[in-house]
């Protein structure tokens, strides 16, 4: 099937994007202006001044109903969102107000799934928290105590690509792969050396489980009281998909009760976090937390910046050699 045809003459990135997003652009004839942290008042109001073909956002901007209805009256086309998740766009009403919607799915797979590898060993020998006791002039060598993860099995929640590249990288330390994915069959996961299984399989027998959904109502609050009331005394969590799919009131309790033997975030449901609730779960310690590390890398920044310009260019410039990787949502006249 064919890309759809889309007329894109001027573009605002309201996020700090690589350069190369800016350059790939211009050299393509698009008109681009780079304007960050707009609140949504300014926003509108610069969509409405300088008749935007497309926006191109990361996760800073907020693409709300009324910054979309607002787009759509002045010209707005096409959103693009450098990254994977677009939980930060209002996808129901840029579909009913005729926007395309984008994002970069492969430019940040590989940046995510080290961060992943590194959460689950950093979880099996407590490297941050043995270095903190280090530099803090201790030498706790028995508090820190360690387990190998060869021979263990890690449940992989969704086997997109982030969650293909996890397994590739466990199995190469000896680790037993199993996987949950309602897209993919039995066979699709044997290729990549995954069983695939349910998830009420899964619990009893993983040793760590990691996630690598998007955050629906399916997935919200997934890991919660009862899946750690059937999981293995002292399973371990990882998580640098979204907040919100890990219930963190739950495992606040799991920590504490030992029924959790640890945790590694990388996203929390606030962002930077503020609640005391919050502040006492990334404080617990067996937690390891990152300020959402997933996508910063050098490499990632540069890959989802050019792959965003790169649909753009696809959208105005079929013939060019560029695709459209990640169309997000399907319009009622068939784009």
């Amino acid at each position: 099937m064919s890309s759809p045809r889309v007329s894109i003459k001027k573009v605002l990135i309201s996020d700090a994007c690589d350069p190369s997003c800016a350059s790939l652009l211009e050299k393509n004839g698009i008109e681009v202006q780079s304007k960050y942290k707009l609140p949504t008042d300014a926003l509108i109001a610069e969509l409405k001044a300088g008749s935007y073909d497309g926006l191109v956002v990361r996760s800073d901007t907020k693409v709300t109903k009324a910054v979309i209805e607002a787009g759509a009256q002045y010209g707005l086309k096409v959103i693009g969102r450098a990254g994977t998740g677009v939980d930060n766009i209002d996808l129901d009403s840029a579909t009913n107000a005729g926007i395309l919607v984008l994002n970069t799915p492969g430019g940040n797979s590989n940046s995510a799934c080290e961060l992943t590898c590194s959460l689950i060993l950093s979880l099996a020998r407590n490297v941050p928290q043995g270095c903190q006791s280090l530099k803090e002039g201790r030498w706790d060598r028995k508090l820190y105590m360690g387990t190998e993860i060869k021979e263990k099995t890690i449940g992989i929640l969704g086997l997109g690509r982030i969650g293909r590249e996890v397994a590739y990288r466990m199995q190469a330390f000896g680790m037993k792969t199993v996987g949950y994915d309602p897209f993919i069959n039995k066979e699709a996961a044997a290729k990549f050396g995954v069983e695939l299984l349910t998830l009420e399989q899964i619990w009893p027998i993983a040793d760590y489980i990691t996630i690598h959904t998007p955050l629906i109502e399916q997935t919200r609050n997934l890991i919660n009281d009862d899946v750690f009331n059937k999981c293995k005394k002292g399973v371990k969590i990882i998580n640098v998909a979204r907040g919100g799919i890990v219930d963190e009131a739950a495992l606040l309790r799991a920590l504490n009760n030992e029924k959790c033997g640890g945790a590694g975030l990388d996203v929390l449901t606030e962002e930077p976090p503020k609640s005391s609730e919050l502040k006492t779960l990334i404080s617990h310690p067996k937690i390891i937390a990152t300020p959402h590390l997933g996508a910063s890398t050098l490499e990632a920044q540069v890959k989802v910046a050019e792959e965003v310009a790169q649909q753009f260019v696809a959208l105005t410039n079929p013939s060019s050699n560029y695709s459209l990787s990640g169309l997000v949502n399907k319009l009622k006249n068939g784009a």
